[in-house]
């Protein structure tokens, strides 16, 4: 069997690389100190991207390989083989080195490429063939491999337990499938001073000044969180990412429903299922009292409770899971579904209290995106913002369940007892609503000229920030009735338009009388 290595090991060895943090020569099969090494390249403890074991070749006393290399016996590869097999299934959690077969100045040498691995902190026993084994962490000082003890193995332990699964490298895939062209996109839609450069920035450069790309030189590897918000299919490499949004016109127990599914990179997949729902499912309802002025208005579901309860899904939801997200919603509530459930520091008394802090947090790069799009503030405020909507809009307190084993997270969000609406979506039934044009709307509405993008439509008012342009004049304009999409199936249609329909082309002309 013979892999192919990320380096090229002819130049490496005639180099003279002298033995280090990150390569160890070996003249001969040795299974208890290459075991020790593997394990302690798997932990890779200065985060320097693991290490490569070249087994058949000297060194003399200064670290440097000899030539010519004494080489393996070809009859003893297999049986090499065989033995690291079953060695490697002694290291804790088990751990694989990948494993290349290389013909050095006609000498046959075995190199194991170690990458750090991601499920450190790993244990290796001291002697493979003892047999009452005791396992040790290995670390890399220098040219040698020694037992993490004391502070040294407590800092291990620390630094293993502070690396989410979003941040760790994604060492199955390559940074190939991260597109450049979403990066360059992200930049240019949070105003990062990055996205100057990002047009002549080499692809590896820009992962790792973004931060989704990292691993050693010779080898990078993307960050699960580059793959989530940077390739156009992250389903591919984690199964479930998607959020479900089902309609059920009859209630939960009736036999017809609607199901819709949002894929895509995380910041997108996010915002379109957000859209879908604000202009389907939620409805305004304007009461007039006819002893006041002013009317009462509140809606079934408050959109700002409503996103928040999605985010906050996305955010903390277990990508190693195969389970969407989804968004049920019916006459009487809005669920929002998710797996697992909160931190079990997080009591769901304190939930429901708005009072809960996670001291650990599941996904901390995805939260540091999502809050660069404006989705999310993070620091915890996601909880207690969904009670004050809610109680803003008049509408009950939400709900917050889970189990006691912490599999999935179940949130509420009751229909206003006043909302009177149709039980069917806004695709079917058009309601009149009632609403003000704010400043920011007529704005808007001014400037429209037969059908335009929604950058042409930003730069003719002078805009800058595209998410604050969508919530404060585009949404309320198309939710007023004043604006309409050219594709509305297709919200993020890199083709999509906004023209003016006939209640904003009567607005205008009612202000140039």
């Amino acid at each position: 069997m013979s892999s192919k290595l990320p380096i090229n090991l002819r130049d490496l060895l005639h180099q003279r690389t002298v033995e280090g943090e990150r390569i160890e020569y070996k003249s001969g099969w040795n299974p208890d100190a290459i075991l020790r090494t593997l394990c302690a390249f798997a932990n890779d403890f200065q985060n320097l991207g693991g290490g490569y074991i070249v087994i058949g070749q000297d060194c003399n006393a200064q670290g440097q390989p000899v030539f010519p290399p004494t080489g393996l016996a070809k009859n003893q590869i297999d049986k090499i083989q065989q033995e690291l097999l079953s060695a490697c299934q002694l290291i804790q959690p088990p751990y694989f080195p990948v494993l290349c077969v290389e013909v050095i100045e006609e000498s046959t040498l075995m190199v194991l490429w170690a990458p750090g691995g991601q499920n450190r902190p790993y244990k290796a026993p001291s002697s493979v063939s003892s047999k009452h084994k005791t396992w040790h962490h290995y670390i890399r000082r220098y040219s040698s491999t020694v037992e993490a003890k004391g502070e040294t193995e407590q800092e291990l332990l620390n630094l293993s337990a502070k690396v989410p699964f979003d941040d760790r490298f994604a060492q199955s895939f390559n940074v190939d499938d991260l597109s450049k062209s979403l990066m360059q996109d992200f930049l240019h839609q949070v105003g990062s001073d990055l996205a100057e450069d990002a047009t002549i920035l080499s692809f590896e450069v820009l992962g790792r000044q973004m931060n989704v790309v990292g691993g050693p030189a010779e080898s990078p590897w993307p960050k699960n969180v580059g793959l989530l918000f940077f390739n156009e299919t992250p389903e591919r490499f984690f199964p479930g990412t998607q959020i479900d949004v089902v309609w059920f016109p009859e209630g939960t127990g009736g036999d017809r429903f609607v199901e819709k599914t949002f894929k895509g990179p995380l910041g997108r997949m996010t915002r379109e299922a957000l859209d879908y729902i604000q202009r389907n499912y939620l409805h305004e309802t304007v009461i007039k009292h006819p002893q006041r002025a002013e009317a009462q208005r509140f809606w079934n579901f408050p959109f700002a409770a409503v996103e928040e309860a999605v985010v906050n899904a996305v955010y903390h939801r277990s990508y190693e899971e195969r389970e969407p997200i989804e968004v049920r919603i019916s006459f009487d509530e809005l669920v929002v579904l998710s797996f697992p459930g909160p931190d079990r520091s997080i009591r769901l008394e304190d939930l429901q209290a708005g009072h809960a802090v996670s001291r650990r947090y599941r996904n901390r790069r995805i939260g540091e995106f999502l809050k660069e799009l404006d989705l999310t503030e993070g620091r915890a405020t996601g909880v207690p913002k969904i009670l004050k909507v809610m109680a803003a809009n008049g509408s009950p307190a939400p709900r917050f369940e889970t189990d006691d084993e912490r599999t999935s997270f179940v949130l509420r969000l009751p229909r206003h007892p006043m909302s009177q609406e149709p039980t069917t979506p806004k695709l079917a039934v058009t309601m009149e609503v009632t609403m003000e044009v704010t400043m920011e709307v007529a704005a808007l509405l001014k400037v429209v000229q037969g059908e335009m993008s929604r950058r042409l439509l930003q730069t003719a008012m002078g805009l800058k920030n595209a998410d604050h342009f969508r919530k404060a004049y585009v949404l309320p304009a198309i939710g007023a009735g004043y604006l309409e999409m050219t594709l509305p199936e297709q919200p993020n249609s890199r083709l999509q338009r906004y023209r003016l329909t006939e209640k904003g082309e009567q607005w205008l002309r009612a202000q140039e009388q």
